[in-house]
């Protein structure tokens, strides 16, 4: 039996993901959200190491970011080739490396940005956490302007809802679903972003903002999973959890020992 069909839903337009194209070079929607929510991080990291005896400087900064920039789209686009496409990849490896046809995991990009971070660290001879703690704050930003970009590319969807902000998805049939991208948007985003800033000031022990990243996000993305269209090529589920949530749990074990571990330091 079909769900029914609601009158009220709103019907998203279809927008080009393409926003501008230059013979075979394109930006989407996507990659301009995540664009935007690189120069808002290298804007607020430069202001922080400008602060006086931040220990830290300007080109430091900009070194740090590319870094994080480069680690979060490879490790992205591996991440979602081998766990959401793996028998695509399979057939065609360098279905990897083809980024415009979209296709970006999270926690894929978590991994590349761990390494990359993991590299600077050693570079400048900082502490690991203490360089993650430095750019954990400023993530959040991207984070919601990308599921904003998912929302515009009709991408990513809810599950049927009769709720009245439902919204009806060309690309996924008829029927009402949950926008689930914004509540990422305003979860993973802009609710997560407060809460780093505020265990920002005053000064926490090195590590907590780093635990109170990974733990924050992995509990708000563990929420919306119920309320988001599970994969469809990853729809058997463990225990009855969402590919995504079994990938949550993983960070928010690793974001609580961080937390107890920083906090047992100090005292």
């Amino acid at each position: 039996m079909q769900p029914v069909i609601h009158t009220e839903a709103w019907l998203l337009p279809h927008l080009d993901p393409i926003l501008v194209s230059v013979g075979p070079i394109a930006l989407r929607w996507y990659g301009l959200m995540y664009l935007l929510g690189f120069c808002f991080a290298l804007w607020q990291a430069k202001r922080q190491a400008s602060q006086p005896k931040s220990g830290w400087h300007s080109g430091e900064v900009e070194t740090l970011l590319h870094a994080c920039f480069f680690g979060l789209f490879l490790g992205g686009r591996l991440g979602y080739t081998l766990v959401y496409q793996y028998p695509t990849f399979v057939t065609d490896p360098l279905s990897v490396l083809r980024i415009w046809e979209g296709g970006m995991s999270f926690h894929g990009g978590l991994v590349g940005v761990i390494l990359a971070l993991g590299w600077f660290a050693r570079l400048t001879q900082r502490p690991f956490l203490l360089v993650a703690d430095f750019i954990a704050p400023w993530v959040p930003v991207g984070l919601g302007l990308g599921r904003i970009g998912n929302f515009i590319n009709g991408e990513l969807w809810g599950r049927v809802t009769g709720v009245p902000w439902a919204v009806i998805f060309p690309q996924a049939g008829p029927w009402p679903r949950h926008p689930s991208q914004l509540y990422e948007a305003l979860l993973e985003g802009v609710l997560l972003f407060l809460l780093l800033q505020h265990f920002r000031h005053p000064a926490r022990p090195t590590g907590t903002l780093s635990g109170l990243f990974l733990c924050g996000y992995g509990c708000l993305r563990f929420i919306v999973e119920y309320y988001r269209e599970p994969d469809p090529q990853c729809a058997a589920l463990v225990a009855t959890l969402t590919m995504g949530q079994q990938l949550s749990l993983p960070m928010i074990i690793a974001g609580l020992t961080l937390l107890v571990l920083a906090y047992r330091r100090s005292s």
